[in-house]
């Protein structure tokens, strides 16, 4: 398992009974986690201290109670050189998905190292987690969400981390037509990053099932990257796709047409209670050698 283990403003405190106790900088949320399927609470003094509680309600959905006046509607918490904006928002979520800082670290170093120009494509791009650390790394990059008000986060965190001055487009389009309109324009990437959701719409009622629509979406990637690629990321939350799934999908793409190597595993946080892991997601890596 890869682990977000460099986090200084983030920590997982603890994980049972199907929810999870964390700090984002110095506020201690509460939120759910299906992964936590035990119901061994380390930290049991802590999980009633919280500033914010996410209860799921059972017709789907759910809400936050807060229980800290003083808790701003957002704040900023720092990755390294990174600085991103995070806000309670609706169906759990803060605006960050923290276990991908170990692939920024990945990716980064692959962009420092390359000795050439890198133009990164990032495809279901979100609020820019991805985006922020490429353009860290020195990457130039496009940046592809289907939600307006996700790609106004992005470039938020971008200001924030004190990167607005380098090559950024930001796009608010469905990823597969944009991905083809590219390839039309004769515009090649370096690397792509991609975080497709299990099911989704585009801005314009598109319908996107993961199981359907992945590998023809690699296929598509494919046409536009450059004669000499660097990486290729996928990431994954949908339950029940195995991290041999994305080997066997870039093995039979770009490793056909390109060589290089894949290797794919879940990511994870590690609980500060307990040193135990909580599995996250999983991620398929292709790099060039």
């Amino acid at each position: 398992m890869w682990c977000a283990d460099s986090w200084i403003d983030y920590k997982l405190i603890d994980s049972a009974d199907g929810e999870k106790l964390e700090y984002w900088g110095k506020y201690l949320l509460r939120r759910p986690d299906p992964q936590a399927v035990w119901s061994v609470k380390s930290e049991k003094n802590l999980w009633n201290k919280t500033d914010a509680w996410y209860h799921r309600s059972n017709s789907g959905g759910g809400k936050w109670q807060f229980f800290n006046k003083k808790l701003p509607e957002r704040w900023t918490i720092s990755y390294r050189d990174l600085t991103f904006n995070i806000k309670p928002m609706g169906f759990k979520h803060t605006g960050l998905f923290p276990e991908q800082a170990v692939n920024w670290d990945w990716f980064s170093k692959l962009i420092k190292n390359a000795g050439r120009p890198i133009r990164v494509l990032n495809l279901f791009a979100y609020t820019g987690g991805a985006t922020v650390a490429a353009l860290a790394a020195g990457a130039e990059v496009v940046h592809v969400d289907a939600s307006k008000g996700m790609v106004t986060w992005a470039k938020e965190n971008v200001i924030s981390s004190g990167l607005e001055s380098r090559p950024v487009r930001y796009i608010v389009d469905d990823v597969k037509k944009f991905v083809q309109r590219e390839f039309r324009r004769g515009r090649q990437y370096d690397a792509i990053i991609m975080d497709p959701p299990s099911y989704g719409r585009g801005p314009s009622g598109e319908v996107w099932k993961i199981e359907n629509e992945l590998y023809p979406l690699i296929e598509e990637c494919m046409k536009i990257l450059s004669d000499k690629p660097l990486f290729f990321l996928i990431n994954s939350y949908t339950t029940g796709l195995s991290a041999q799934v994305l080997i066997n999908i870039l093995t039979m793409t770009i490793v056909r047409k390109f060589g290089g190597y894949v290797t794919a595993d879940e990511i994870g946080l590690e609980m500060s209670s307990n040193k135990l892991v909580l599995p996250c997601g999983i991620s398929g890596r292709w790099q060039n050698e």
